[in-house]
């Protein structure tokens, strides 16, 4: 509602300054401090001051004066407060909040008709997934569920490095070694069996004897240019590791859940010669040099060369991934690429190098973040591999299992909890934890992971938020009970008076709800999911304010009570669509 809200008000202040002979090209329109009673403001007096030869808030007042309420449906009144125009809503833009948000999908955005490739993860294919790393696939799949609900076409890719040094590396050694040169696996899936491998040979390359290390090196040069050469056998060795590390890694990575929609390999751009074709048009561009036996470009602005080919003859990552930025540019409208923030020259690199190509670069779109850390101590480290994503979930459930465990004799619903219901709402609190505590930070501000800030049931956390849309079914359920309200879904509760949620705090809540698709808009049009995980946090804050304040069942006015129930059943759609985007769990029972 907030949206339409919005347009109406552009209008309003259109018809306004027009009637005033006024330019309309900078309305500025924004959100009021907290303490303002409107839903808007507008600025617009300020900037026109000088024009008109009158102070702001005298012109301000002729505005609001051309404004006339009853020519919209949402704007109910407006108001002055010195130089701002203060937007206050109509009685039906709270009912149909409520009409709007009983529905599901209520927040999804219509359809934009552009298509999007969210790029995320491509974490090398060398073992288990790190934990520093874990906020790439976690803000990776929240930004695809947020344009995907902001009316994007999105795809999800993974990038995998399948061509470089490591890969060869990983190959060799995996040819190499025997099971019983091998130590233990730390953790009976694929990937986990497979590192062994990697850690033996890289072990081996740094203290081997010499003329088996060089026997070795020149065997891991041979993979690399059999790659480079498009030889099928090669090509085969390598997948045959790889894909099997890749299985193994989805399979962490789905626990998040993070799942994606194809696996480009990098080997796919050398194969199909594209990496050549590529590598041609950059040694004829102006900023190609040959320096220290590579061929490199000197981009303006950027401290350090990109090198694109080596003296061998052998392309680069970077080679690589630019040929698969272009063909992103050709089958997608944007390119949505997450990075750590090691990847910030990169990035700049493959701008501007896609600027030199005549490139179109306002398709692309670089979100890097800065990695997770653990506090000293807090999670046993296995000697030599550091803490994988796995343990951190497996610590993350342990630790919500004992959470809920201890709260059962508290619980205020009457519904028993099995062993089974324990243990899914362990999964969902401890993943959701997880999940939300590091998509809730700007990517950008380093994070430091503690177990009992993200587990707090009681501050601002993914069980407060999570434990409001359990309190809403609960409710809920409890009134189908006493038939209040059909059992098989809220959005059967009627048209219902405005009137009838007069309190502040339910229209505290309510103007938080009509805020909601606004919300998505922002998060999607900045490529900031955090601003979804704020706005779950002030929603909770209204909603267990609406919770404390207003009676929901029990109460004398039929047609209040209605109304309440009607209110509890859009928080529940709201908050449960809320915490989707951010890829965390509602529990209907904590």
């Amino acid at each position: 509602m907030l949206r339409s809200l919005r347009a109406e008000v552009a209008d309003a202040l259109e018809v306004a300054l027009v009637a005033r002979d006024l330019p309309t090209d900078d309305l500025g329109i924004e959100r009021p401090p907290d303490d303002v009673d409107a839903e808007l403001a507008s600025s617009v007096a300020f900037r026109l001051a000088s024009e008109v030869g009158a102070p702001p808030p005298e012109v301000a007042a002729e505005l609001a004066g051309e404004v006339d309420a009853a020519d919209y449906d949402y704007v109910g009144s407006v108001t002055t407060q010195g130089p701002y125009l203060n937007f206050l809503p109509s009685e039906r833009y709270f009912a149909d909040t409520v009409a709007a948000a009983v529905e599901s999908g209520y927040g999804r955005l219509p359809d934009r008709d552009t298509s999007v490739v969210v790029e995320h993860t491509s974490a090398n294919p060398t073992g288990p997934v790190h934990v520093g790393r874990a906020r790439n696939p976690i803000v990776g799949d929240a930004l695809r569920r947020v344009l995907d609900f902001a009316g994007y076409d999105v795809e999800t890719h993974y990038y995998v490095n399948d061509a470089g040094r490591q890969v060869a590396t990983f190959t060799w050694a995996y040819e190499t070694f025997d099971e019983s040169e091998l130590p233990d696996p730390e953790r009976d899936r694929i990937e986990y069996d497979l590192v062994r491998y990697y850690r033996t040979g890289n072990t081996f390359l740094e203290d081997g004897p010499d003329e088996e290390v060089e026997a070795a090196e020149a065997e891991i040069q041979s993979i690399m240019q059999g790659l480079e050469a498009g030889d099928e056998e090669t090509y085969e060795r390598v997948a045959e590791v790889v894909d099997q590390v890749l299985s193994g890694m989805t399979e962490c990575l789905a626990r998040l859940p993070a799942e994606f929609d194809e696996f480009v390999k990098e080997t796919r751009f050398m194969r199909d010669g594209s990496t050549d074709a590529l590598v041609a048009r950059l040694k004829e561009l102006d900023a190609a040099v040959y320096e220290e036996e590579a061929w490199q470009l000197d981009l303006p602005g950027i401290d350090k060369n990109l090198v694109f080919l080596r003296s061998d003859g052998t392309s680069l990552y970077a080679t690589r991934d630019l040929a698969h930025h272009e063909w992103k540019f050709d089958n997608f409208d944007r390119a949505v690429t997450v990075l750590g923030e090691d990847h910030g020259l990169q990035a700049d690199q493959v701008r501007a190098t896609l600027d030199l190509l005549g490139r179109d670069t306002d398709q692309l779109d670089q979100v890097l973040y800065s990695y997770v850390n653990l506090p000293e101590g807090k999670m046993s480290t296995r000697e030599g591999t550091g803490i994988d994503l796995d343990d951190l979930l497996d610590e993350a459930i342990d630790r919500a299992r004992d959470e809920v465990e201890d709260r059962l004799d508290d619980r205020l619903r009457d519904d028993d909890l099995d062993e089974e219901d324990v243990e899914r709402i362990a999964h969902q609190v401890g993943t959701g934890a997880v999940r939300y505590d590091i998509v809730s930070k700007q990517p950008t501000k380093a994070i430091t992971f503690e177990w009992d800030r993200a587990l707090d049931f009681e501050a601002q956390s993914a069980p407060y938020v999570q434990y409001v849309h359990a309190r809403a079914c609960g409710i809920l359920d409890e009134a189908a009970s006493a038939g209040l309200v059909p059992a098989d879904g809220p959005g059967h509760t009627g048209d219902i008076d405005a009137a009838d949620l007069a309190e502040p705090e339910a229209r505290d809540l309510l103007r938080t709800i009509a805020r909601f698709p606004a919300v998505v808009e922002e998060a999607a049009d900045e490529l900031e999911p955090h601003r979804i995980a704020t706005y779950t946090r002030e929603f909770a804050e209204d909603f267990n304010a609406f919770y404390r304040e207003c009676q929901v069942l029990g109460g004398d006015d039929e047609d209040v009570a209605r109304a309440r129930l009607a209110l509890v059943a859009a928080s529940r759609e709201t908050v449960g669509n809320a915490l989707d985007l951010l890829g965390v769990a509602a529990p209907e029972s904590m």
